[in-house]
């Protein structure tokens, strides 16, 4: 697993992968990337709520 995103092109550690990425590898990174976003998601929802509550603003003098 890297240390870095897979786009992250100027990251020290990035290197050109050592064979074209199959169609099998492709679905499973992918799939592995969705699983994690939904997990994220779901640990974060309640903070993840576009509705902030509403605070009033003090009433004029």
């Amino acid at each position: 697993m890297t240390s870095h995103d897979r786009q992250d092109v100027n990251h020290p550690d990035h290197t050109q992968p050592k064979h074209q990425e199959t169609e099998a590898e492709r679905k499973n990174r992918k799939h592995h990337t969705d699983e994690n976003q939904d997990q994220a998601l779901e640990e974060t929802f309640p903070a993840s709520d576009p509705v902030s509550p509403f605070v009033p603003a003090k009433a004029p003098d």
